[in-house]
């Protein structure tokens, strides 16, 4: 099976890098730690707190594998390849809501850099999708789960 490559910004793609090396050495110090203080209580059939410290370990090597998955086939974005006569990830694009009557400025991001509360959409989301490819002064309709949205391209910069 071909892993298909998980698109970041050279600034995404540093901290993706960050939170490894904090997952491989701080928080995995920290879990050893609890193990170390928990196997110190004794009998282990009865220890929750070795249990919630197993369970943290394994949370956090999931973690860790996952993040490893992400730099191996991250694709990073060449920032100076980006354009601004389409939408493309990287793009910063302001459109117009018709159903709520306002201006709204998204980036365009890899699913890995998603962060709603920056406006940053994936371009694999209903959204992003359906304005990739598309132009200044393009009407777009998305099919979302609150149901049909129109938006009307206002600009396109990196």
């Amino acid at each position: 099976m071909e892993e298909k490559g998980v698109l970041v910004t050279q600034e995404g793609y540093e901290k993706l890098e960050k939170e490894l090396d904090y997952l491989r050495t701080t928080k995995r110090a920290e879990i050893a730690e609890k193990i170390k203080v928990a196997l110190g209580f004794g009998d282990l059939s009865e220890n929750s707190e070795y249990d919630e410290a197993k369970n943290a370990q394994a949370e956090n090597e999931g973690k860790i594998a996952e993040l490893e998955n992400k730099i191996r086939y991250a694709k990073i974005i060449n920032e100076s390849e980006i354009d601004t006569k389409t939408v493309q990830v990287g793009n910063i694009v302001k459109v117009y809501d018709e159903d709520f009557d306002e201006e709204v400025t998204y980036t365009i991001v890899g699913s890995t850099e998603v962060d709603l509360a920056q406006n940053k959409i994936s371009n694999e989301s209903p959204v992003g999708a359906a304005l990739l490819g598309k132009k200044k002064n393009d009407t777009v309709e998305v099919k979302t789960p609150a149901g049909l949205s129109k938006y009307k391209i206002l600009s396109i910069t990196k």
